[in-house]
């Protein structure tokens, strides 16, 4: 049943049309004024609005006014009834969004036209939302699934497809194995001829893979140079003994996957010839295999890439079966881990914040805070070396809380210093999430530092929250009710998919910086993001860019109206007392290029 709100200052008037269209069969309720009618208007949200022109108070004008900018009944169709017939009088009301005039005195059937012919156009335009909508949902779910470069699975899909050959008991006779291959010194032809050339590789790399495994075996691309295999095969009878509940397999089955990998070794090691030039690539592959090396394909692909960095450590062009000594380590990773048990105690980490711009303003407001390791004899230590070991060995929960609690602390003396509406974004690690005292850490450094709790984002990646979806749910309410916001971080890269986002409780969507490289020169990361973009202003998310660095890729996220942006185009991540500097002489995004771009 429609509702249709009635808002007509003349008793007799209104009780007319409300006992007419009650006869009709629609859902009616009068206002005797623009006011009652504006606060009944937003706590119904009726399917249409007639609205008598000249009342005392608040006139037709002024509540149509209203409605329009209020984004709960900007769209609710709305009918003049009006005595005035002038042309100018039916202009001014369009000019404010009015549908449709009715001049009194009107008929019944000219009443019921009116409102007959509004509510068809509304449906329809609902219906063609909803199928843009969906249309823009399977778009993005299609890509979401599939490297936009190489059009191989990408992470999400190989873990779902791993969960469709994989063994659902000691009885299936199936054989499982998951291969990580990585090309070596990818980078250098990347540095030396360009992404472009870079691009054509890594599509002659992915058809080269493909063409060494059987039509049943899953190919997928990772990231930059690093790919996944599966390799799924019946069981021959007896090629697996089972001793004390571990599946150990035969010296033929291990012979059978290290061919495969040297056939792939074989064939990416003849000559490419692309844009023109002859190219020479090789790879290193590390072997996991199923059930003795996980059950998980997070478990297989971890010990499968442990298998990989050995084989490349022993110099490329290799495969390796993963082993348990693979976890013993380095010596330099073992000095490094040691040395990190002592670096917060001995104050040599360091918070560094890297500005988030407003794309509406061009201003900076608010900064992400990351960690730095400044180590006495190594020098600034990448995080990529550090952060890992402090997630394997627990070290990542004292640094992760030690990091939320000075970057609350220095966000609150710059408030105090002046920049009152600043915003800072920290990390969550995975083990930090999984703690069950999150919430009240999280409170005693609130209380301790004084800043409002509506001045922090969390932001937490993908992977973190897949593993179990009602715990992390409720977790994220918890934080959540506190006051702060929470950021999905690398959207697109991990496991998720967009019925994720219906379901998690976020505030802030990032469109990883994969996406944004390039973006002007690269159809499918346009499509993607454009995508994730409509998405998430669908789902009433605000939308940051991370890693912009050119002005096209900035032009691109002005364009398409995303809130906010960070990147080197701006600046670097910076020590505490050069972010003051910025915040202290006003930068913003150039003028020319923010008008160019429709920031301004």
């Amino acid at each position: 049943m429609k509702k249709i709100l009635i808002i007509e200052d003349e008793e007799f008037v209104r009780e007319n049309i409300l006992e007419l269209l009650d006869v009709e069969g629609f859902e009616v309720i009068g206002a005797e004024n623009g006011q009652i009618g504006v606060d009944l208007a937003k706590a119904m949200i009726p399917d249409l609005i007639l609205c008598d022109v000249m009342m005392p108070g608040l006139d037709g004008y002024g509540v149509l006014t209203a409605l329009r900018q209020d984004s709960l009944t900007a769209s609710i169709p709305f009918i003049f009834l009006t005595a005035k017939a002038a042309k100018a009088d039916f202009r001014q009301g369009m000019e404010l969004g009015a549908d449709d005039y009715i001049t009194k005195p009107f008929t019944r059937a000219e009443l019921l036209g009116a409102i007959a012919s509004r509510l068809k156009k509304q449906a329809a335009l609902e219906q063609r939302y909803h199928t843009e909508l969906q249309q823009t949902k399977d778009q993005l779910n299609y890509l979401i699934h599939y490297d936009s470069l190489t059009n191989l699975p990408n992470q999400l899909s190989l873990r779902e497809r791993f969960k469709q050959v994989q063994p659902i008991d000691s009885h299936v006779q199936k054989l499982v194995t998951v291969l990580s291959l990585g090309l070596d010194r990818f980078n250098q032809i990347n540095d030396n001829l360009g992404h472009a050339v870079g691009d054509l590789l890594l599509k002659a790399v992915a058809d080269r893979i493909t063409a060494c495994v059987g039509s049943q075996d899953i190919v997928a691309r990772l990231n930059a140079a690093q790919f996944a295999i599966i390799l799924s095969w019946e069981k021959p009878p007896g090629v697996l003994e089972d001793t004390q509940e571990t599946c150990c397999p035969t010296t033929q089955y291990k012979k059978d996957v290290a061919h495969v990998a040297q056939t792939i070794l074989t064939s990416l090691s003849q000559t490419f010839e692309l844009a023109n030039q002859e190219l020479f690539i090789t790879a290193s592959i590390g072997i996991a295999l199923y059930p003795r090396d996980g059950t998980k394909i997070e478990q297989l692909l971890n010990h499968a890439n442990t298998a990989m960095t050995q084989a490349k450590q022993h110099g490329g062009d290799q495969y390796q079966f993963y082993t348990a000594a693979f976890n013993i380590g380095s010596s330099e990773r073992l000095a490094l881990q040691s040395s990190l048990r002592h670096a917060l105690e001995r104050q040599e980490l360091l918070v560094y914040y890297q500005p988030q711009v407003n794309l509406k303003t061009g201003k900076i407001v608010g900064t992400e805070a990351l960690v730095r390791w400044q180590h006495p004899e190594r020098g600034l230590v990448s995080p990529d070396k550090f952060i890992p070991i402090a997630e394997e060995t627990g070290l990542i929960v004292p640094i992760g809380e030690w990091v939320l609690k000075t970057a609350c602390q220095q966000t609150k003396i710059w408030q105090d210093a002046g920049f009152r509406g600043l915003r800072v974004a920290v990390n969550l690690s995975s083990r930090q999430f999984s703690q069950i005292d999150l919430r009240h850490q999280l409170v005693a450094i609130l209380m301790e530092t004084g800043l409002d709790p509506k001045y922090i984002e969390l932001e937490l990646t993908e992977s973190m929250l897949v593993q179990n979806t009602e715990v992390a749910i409720r977790r994220l309410n918890a934080l959540k009710s506190l006051g702060v916001e929470i950021a999905i971080d690398d959207f697109g890269t991990g496991y998720s998919s967009l019925s994720y986002l219906q379901q998690f409780p976020f505030d802030i969507l990032k469109i990883d910086r994969c996406f944004i490289r390039n973006i002007t020169e690269n159809p499918s990361n346009s499509a993607i993001t454009k995508a994730i973009i409509e998405m998430a202003k669908t789902l009433n998310l605000k939308l940051v860019a991370e890693g912009v660095e050119t002005e096209s890729e900035l032009s691109f996220v002005c364009q398409h109206q995303c809130d906010g942006m960070q990147g080197y185009l701006f600046s670097r991540p910076l020590p505490a007392h050069e972010f003051q500097q910025l915040l202290i002489s006003n930068k913003c995004l150039p003028l020319p290029l923010a008008q160019q771009s429709g920031v301004l």
